[in-house]
């Protein structure tokens, strides 16, 4: 990825994202507290150097890595406007979950999108995000739970939020293919970010 942004900023490659499928593992971001990761022999650790705090990816994830050059406007999101990523990296998800029938919502303090249990009331993040923008050409990207092991998420505080969980589109009784959300995120990218420069596995 970071080889990527490079050329992408010396203007020798085009944007890119990224859609991937991680082995179990965690990822600390700048934020991250030492005390979060709960159980550090589970499964591989790594630094991303990205925002945020703890996140685990892992096998029924689908993240997307998003590889733009922010000298320039994409679609409703202005050029070097990080606020204004983040808004339309949110919607994003948003978005492709609407396509299952899913609200997904954004929550006030909270990072990440964010979905109310029909069945307890209760408040469960459904996709994650943590980027960062280096000489105004952004890495990293979201993470959307398909149909994850949510147990796997035990083994940190998801983000430092330890009042609320995680769910998946599976979770929420959508049963989903990884081809369906990749196709949902395809479809969703065009009407925020205009050109789509999405790449599979």
């Amino acid at each position: 990825m970071q080889a990527r942004i490079e050329t992408i900023r010396a203007g020798t490659a085009p944007e890119l994202v990224w859609l991937v499928e991680h082995p179990p593992l965690y990822t600390s971001g700048t934020s991250a507290k030492a005390e979060d990761l709960t159980d550090p022999q589970r499964f591989p650790t790594f630094s991303a150097g990205r925002g945020g705090q703890w996140t685990y990816h892992g096998p029924g994830q689908r993240v997307a890595y998003t590889m733009l050059d922010l000298n320039r406007p994409h679609g409703i999101v202005p050029a070097r406007d990080i606020r204004g990523l983040v808004h339309g990296l949110e919607e994003w998800l948003i978005r492709a979950v609407a396509t299952f029938g899913i609200n997904g919502e954004r929550r006030e303090g909270r990072v990440g999108i964010w979905v109310t249990d029909p069945r307890t009331g209760a408040e469960a993040k459904i996709g994650a995000l943590g980027v960062r923008v280096t000489r105004w050409v952004s890495w990293h990207g979201v993470a959307l739970n398909v149909a994850p092991d949510l147990g796997h998420f035990g083994g940190i505080v998801p983000c430092g939020i330890s009042a609320h969980g995680v769910t998946s589109l599976a979770d929420q009784g959508v049963a989903v293919s990884m081809a369906e959300a990749d196709a949902a995120l395809r479809s969703c990218w065009a009407d925020i970010f205009g050109a789509e420069p999405i790449e599979g596995e």
